[in-house]
Protein backbone atom coordinates (compact mmCIF):
# COMPACT_ATOMS: atom_id res chain seq x y z
CA UNK A 1 0.00 0.00 0.00
CA UNK A 2 1.39 3.44 -0.87
CA UNK A 3 1.89 5.44 2.33
CA UNK A 4 2.94 8.98 3.12
CA UNK A 5 6.49 8.82 1.66
CA UNK A 6 5.41 7.24 -1.64
CA UNK A 7 2.38 9.54 -2.04
CA UNK A 8 4.61 12.54 -1.27
CA UNK A 9 7.00 11.39 -4.01
CA UNK A 10 4.08 10.90 -6.41
CA UNK A 11 2.91 14.42 -5.58
CA UNK A 12 6.34 15.82 -6.49
CA UNK A 13 6.50 13.70 -9.64
CA UNK A 14 3.04 14.81 -10.81
CA UNK A 15 3.81 18.43 -9.97
CA UNK A 16 6.71 18.25 -12.43
CA UNK A 17 4.72 16.43 -15.11
CA UNK A 18 1.16 17.80 -14.80
CA UNK A 19 1.28 21.45 -13.71
CA UNK A 20 0.79 23.78 -16.65
CA UNK A 21 -0.77 21.09 -18.84
CA UNK A 22 -4.39 20.60 -19.83
CA UNK A 23 -6.36 17.46 -19.08
CA UNK A 24 -8.15 16.65 -22.34
CA UNK A 25 -9.68 13.24 -21.63
CA UNK A 26 -10.78 11.26 -18.59
CA UNK A 27 -11.26 7.64 -19.58
CA UNK A 28 -12.85 5.44 -16.90
CA UNK A 29 -12.42 1.70 -17.33
CA UNK A 30 -13.65 0.39 -13.95
CA UNK A 31 -16.70 2.38 -12.93
CA UNK A 32 -16.33 1.07 -9.37
CA UNK A 33 -13.43 3.47 -8.73
CA UNK A 34 -15.69 6.54 -9.14
CA UNK A 35 -17.02 7.59 -5.75
CA UNK A 36 -18.73 10.82 -6.88
CA UNK A 37 -21.04 11.64 -9.80
CA UNK A 38 -21.73 15.38 -9.44
CA UNK A 39 -19.73 17.05 -10.90
CA UNK A 40 -19.07 14.29 -13.44
CA UNK A 41 -15.63 12.95 -14.23
CA UNK A 42 -15.70 14.87 -17.52
CA UNK A 43 -15.85 18.18 -15.61
CA UNK A 44 -12.06 17.98 -15.25
CA UNK A 45 -11.58 17.92 -19.03
CA UNK A 46 -10.45 21.15 -20.64
CA UNK A 47 -8.87 22.48 -17.46
CA UNK A 48 -5.20 23.18 -16.79
CA UNK A 49 -3.54 21.61 -13.77
CA UNK A 50 -2.32 24.36 -11.41
CA UNK A 51 -1.10 22.30 -8.42
CA UNK A 52 -0.84 18.82 -6.93
CA UNK A 53 -1.37 18.33 -3.19
CA UNK A 54 -1.11 15.49 -0.70
CA UNK A 55 -3.51 14.92 2.19
CA UNK A 56 -2.34 11.91 4.18
CA UNK A 57 -2.43 9.14 1.57
CA UNK A 58 -4.72 11.09 -0.79
CA UNK A 59 -3.48 12.79 -3.98
CA UNK A 60 -5.25 15.96 -5.11
CA UNK A 61 -4.88 17.31 -8.65
CA UNK A 62 -6.13 20.90 -8.61
CA UNK A 63 -7.29 22.53 -11.86
CA UNK A 64 -7.75 26.17 -12.85
CA UNK A 65 -11.22 27.09 -11.73
CA UNK A 66 -12.43 23.56 -12.22
CA UNK A 67 -12.96 20.69 -9.80
CA UNK A 68 -10.29 18.75 -7.93
CA UNK A 69 -9.42 15.20 -8.97
CA UNK A 70 -8.74 13.36 -5.69
CA UNK A 71 -7.38 9.82 -5.61
CA UNK A 72 -6.75 7.25 -2.89
CA UNK A 73 -4.66 4.33 -4.14
CA UNK A 74 -5.79 2.00 -1.31
CA UNK A 75 -3.94 -1.26 -0.77
CA UNK A 76 -3.24 -2.44 -4.31
CA UNK A 77 -3.61 0.68 -6.43
CA UNK A 78 -0.85 2.47 -8.29
CA UNK A 79 -0.18 5.31 -10.73
CA UNK A 80 1.67 4.53 -13.97
CA UNK A 81 3.01 7.48 -15.94
CA UNK A 82 3.28 7.23 -19.73
CA UNK A 83 5.17 9.74 -21.86
CA UNK A 84 2.96 8.62 -24.72
CA UNK A 85 -0.43 7.05 -24.07
CA UNK A 86 -1.63 4.25 -26.37
CA UNK A 87 -3.79 5.33 -29.29
CA UNK A 88 -7.51 4.78 -28.90
CA UNK A 89 -9.60 4.36 -25.76
CA UNK A 90 -8.74 1.55 -23.33
CA UNK A 91 -10.91 -1.53 -23.50
CA UNK A 92 -12.92 -2.56 -20.44
CA UNK A 93 -11.96 -5.96 -19.13
CA UNK A 94 -10.59 -7.89 -16.19
CA UNK A 95 -7.18 -6.25 -16.23
CA UNK A 96 -5.82 -3.88 -13.58
CA UNK A 97 -6.49 -0.64 -15.49
CA UNK A 98 -9.13 1.47 -13.74
CA UNK A 99 -8.79 5.01 -15.12
CA UNK A 100 -6.74 6.84 -17.78
CA UNK A 101 -5.97 10.56 -17.68
CA UNK A 102 -4.77 12.13 -20.95
CA UNK A 103 -3.00 15.46 -21.43
CA UNK A 104 -2.87 17.71 -24.49
CA UNK A 105 0.73 16.58 -25.08
CA UNK A 106 -0.25 12.95 -25.59
CA UNK A 107 1.25 11.99 -22.23
CA UNK A 108 -0.76 11.01 -19.17
CA UNK A 109 -1.17 8.39 -16.50
CA UNK A 110 -3.10 5.25 -15.70
CA UNK A 111 -4.55 4.35 -12.34
CA UNK A 112 -4.35 0.60 -11.86
CA UNK A 113 -5.37 -1.83 -9.14
CA UNK A 114 -4.23 -5.43 -8.70
CA UNK A 115 -6.20 -8.18 -7.00
CA UNK A 116 -9.89 -8.78 -6.52
CA UNK A 117 -10.59 -6.36 -3.65
CA UNK A 118 -11.33 -3.15 -5.52
CA UNK A 119 -10.72 -0.25 -3.13
CA UNK A 120 -9.07 2.30 -5.41
CA UNK A 121 -11.12 5.51 -5.11
CA UNK A 122 -11.46 8.55 -7.36
CA UNK A 123 -13.43 11.69 -6.45
CA UNK A 124 -14.26 14.79 -8.48
CA UNK A 125 -15.15 17.57 -6.04
CA UNK A 126 -15.10 21.39 -5.85
CA UNK A 127 -13.18 21.15 -2.56
CA UNK A 128 -11.03 18.20 -1.36
CA UNK A 129 -12.51 18.62 2.13
CA UNK A 130 -15.75 17.24 0.65
CA UNK A 131 -14.05 13.84 0.42
CA UNK A 132 -14.98 12.06 3.69
CA UNK A 133 -11.56 10.43 4.06
CA UNK A 134 -9.79 13.77 3.67
CA UNK A 135 -12.13 15.59 6.04
CA UNK A 136 -11.46 13.14 8.89
CA UNK A 137 -7.66 13.14 8.61
CA UNK A 138 -5.55 13.90 11.65
CA UNK A 139 -2.46 16.14 11.48
CA UNK A 140 0.32 15.45 9.02
CA UNK A 141 3.33 14.06 10.95
CA UNK A 142 5.81 15.91 8.71
CA UNK A 143 4.12 19.31 9.01
CA UNK A 144 6.22 22.09 10.53
CA UNK A 145 3.74 22.54 13.39
CA UNK A 146 3.66 18.83 14.28
CA UNK A 147 5.97 19.07 17.29
CA UNK A 148 6.50 16.76 20.24
CA UNK A 149 3.94 18.62 22.36
CA UNK A 150 1.24 18.07 19.74
CA UNK A 151 2.16 14.40 19.42
CA UNK A 152 2.03 13.99 23.21
CA UNK A 153 -1.42 15.57 23.32
CA UNK A 154 -2.69 13.15 20.67
CA UNK A 155 -1.58 10.12 22.69
CA UNK A 156 -2.98 11.29 26.02
CA UNK A 157 -5.89 9.06 26.94
CA UNK A 158 -5.32 6.87 23.88
CA UNK A 159 -6.08 3.34 25.09
CA UNK A 160 -5.23 1.44 21.94
CA UNK A 161 -2.04 -0.43 21.18
CA UNK A 162 0.65 1.59 19.46
CA UNK A 163 0.32 -0.31 16.19
CA UNK A 164 -3.36 0.55 15.87
CA UNK A 165 -2.93 4.13 17.03
CA UNK A 166 -0.20 4.89 14.50
CA UNK A 167 -2.32 3.50 11.65
CA UNK A 168 -5.44 5.49 12.56
CA UNK A 169 -5.73 8.16 9.87
CA UNK A 170 -7.95 10.32 12.06
CA UNK A 171 -5.19 10.42 14.68
CA UNK A 172 -2.11 10.83 12.43
CA UNK A 173 -2.41 11.09 8.65
CA UNK A 174 -0.39 8.99 6.24
CA UNK A 175 1.13 6.14 8.28
CA UNK A 176 0.07 2.65 7.25
CA UNK A 177 0.97 -0.94 8.00
CA UNK A 178 4.54 -0.87 6.71
CA UNK A 179 5.81 2.36 8.21
CA UNK A 180 4.12 1.75 11.56
CA UNK A 181 6.26 -1.42 11.80
CA UNK A 182 9.35 0.57 10.84
CA UNK A 183 8.63 3.37 13.31
CA UNK A 184 8.09 0.98 16.21
CA UNK A 185 11.28 -0.91 15.36
CA UNK A 186 13.25 2.35 15.29
CA UNK A 187 11.71 3.36 18.62
CA UNK A 188 12.42 -0.12 20.10
CA UNK A 189 8.80 -0.53 21.22
CA UNK A 190 6.36 -3.41 21.10
CA UNK A 191 3.47 -2.94 18.65
CA UNK A 192 1.19 -4.21 21.44
CA UNK A 193 2.28 -1.59 23.98
CA UNK A 194 -0.60 0.65 25.07
CA UNK A 195 -0.23 4.21 23.85
CA UNK A 196 -1.51 5.64 27.13
CA UNK A 197 1.21 3.82 29.07
CA UNK A 198 4.13 5.68 27.49
CA UNK A 199 6.44 7.64 29.76
CA UNK A 200 7.57 11.13 28.64
CA UNK A 201 10.92 9.65 27.56
CA UNK A 202 9.20 6.89 25.55
CA UNK A 203 6.87 9.44 23.95
CA UNK A 204 9.88 11.50 22.91
CA UNK A 205 11.58 8.42 21.48
CA UNK A 206 8.51 7.44 19.51
CA UNK A 207 8.07 10.97 18.19
CA UNK A 208 11.67 11.09 17.01
CA UNK A 209 11.33 7.66 15.38
CA UNK A 210 8.14 8.76 13.62
CA UNK A 211 9.65 11.93 12.17
CA UNK A 212 13.02 10.38 11.31
CA UNK A 213 11.61 7.24 9.67
CA UNK A 214 9.18 9.16 7.47
CA UNK A 215 11.66 11.92 6.61
CA UNK A 216 14.33 9.43 5.56
CA UNK A 217 11.80 7.49 3.46
CA UNK A 218 10.69 10.69 1.72
CA UNK A 219 14.30 11.61 0.99
CA UNK A 220 15.00 8.16 -0.47
CA UNK A 221 11.98 8.50 -2.76
CA UNK A 222 12.52 12.11 -3.78
CA UNK A 223 13.19 12.54 -7.49
CA UNK A 224 12.41 8.95 -8.42
CA UNK A 225 10.11 8.16 -11.32
CA UNK A 226 6.71 6.80 -10.34
CA UNK A 227 7.58 3.34 -11.60
CA UNK A 228 10.56 2.99 -9.23
CA UNK A 229 8.83 3.98 -5.99
CA UNK A 230 7.54 0.52 -5.05
CA UNK A 231 10.97 -1.05 -5.31
CA UNK A 232 12.54 1.80 -3.35
CA UNK A 233 10.01 1.42 -0.54
CA UNK A 234 10.63 -2.32 -0.24
CA UNK A 235 14.40 -1.96 -0.28
CA UNK A 236 14.34 0.60 2.51
CA UNK A 237 12.22 -1.43 4.95
CA UNK A 238 14.11 -3.02 7.84
CA UNK A 239 11.48 -5.28 9.41
CA UNK A 240 8.19 -4.99 7.52
CA UNK A 241 7.76 -7.82 5.04
CA UNK A 242 10.99 -9.48 6.23
CA UNK A 243 9.69 -12.34 8.37
CA UNK A 244 12.42 -14.92 8.98
CA UNK A 245 15.26 -12.61 8.02
CA UNK A 246 17.86 -11.33 10.51
CA UNK A 247 17.22 -7.98 12.16
CA UNK A 248 19.67 -5.44 10.67
CA UNK A 249 20.29 -4.02 14.16
CA UNK A 250 20.78 -7.05 16.41
CA UNK A 251 20.68 -10.11 14.15
CA UNK A 252 17.69 -11.76 15.84
CA UNK A 253 15.08 -13.37 13.58
CA UNK A 254 12.26 -11.05 12.56
CA UNK A 255 8.89 -12.44 13.66
CA UNK A 256 5.34 -11.94 12.43
CA UNK A 257 1.86 -11.63 13.91
CA UNK A 258 -0.94 -12.37 11.44
CA UNK A 259 -4.44 -10.94 11.42
CA UNK A 260 -7.43 -11.61 9.18
CA UNK A 261 -6.39 -9.18 6.46
CA UNK A 262 -2.88 -8.03 7.36
CA UNK A 263 0.22 -8.83 9.40
CA UNK A 264 2.89 -7.02 11.37
CA UNK A 265 6.60 -7.72 11.68
CA UNK A 266 8.91 -6.97 14.60
CA UNK A 267 12.21 -7.91 16.21
CA UNK A 268 11.85 -9.64 19.61
CA UNK A 269 15.27 -8.53 20.87
CA UNK A 270 14.88 -4.88 19.84
CA UNK A 271 11.21 -4.47 20.72
CA UNK A 272 9.76 -7.01 23.14
CA UNK A 273 12.57 -7.97 25.51
CA UNK A 274 13.26 -11.14 23.55
CA UNK A 275 9.71 -12.51 23.98
CA UNK A 276 7.73 -13.53 20.87
CA UNK A 277 4.28 -11.97 20.62
CA UNK A 278 1.25 -14.25 20.52
CA UNK A 279 0.08 -15.07 17.00
CA UNK A 280 -3.45 -16.41 17.29
CA UNK A 281 -3.59 -17.67 13.71
CA UNK A 282 -0.37 -19.66 14.17
CA UNK A 283 -1.62 -20.97 17.51
CA UNK A 284 -4.76 -22.34 15.83
CA UNK A 285 -2.69 -24.07 13.17
CA UNK A 286 -0.57 -25.82 15.80
CA UNK A 287 -3.55 -27.23 17.69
Amino acid sequence: MPELPEVEALKDFLTDHLVGHEIVRMLPVAISVLKTYDPPLSAVEGHEVVAVHRYGKFLDVETDGGPHLVTHLARAGWLQWKDRLPDGPPRPGKGPLALRVALETGAGFDLTEAGTQKRLAVYVVPDPQQVPGVARLGPDPLADDFDEARFTALLQGERRRLKGALRDQSLIAGVGNAYSDEILHAAKMSPFKLAASLTPEETRRLYEALRTTLTEAVERSRGLAAGRLKAEKKSGLRVHGRTGEPCPVCGDTIREVSFSDSSLQYCPTCQTGGKPLADRRLSRLLK
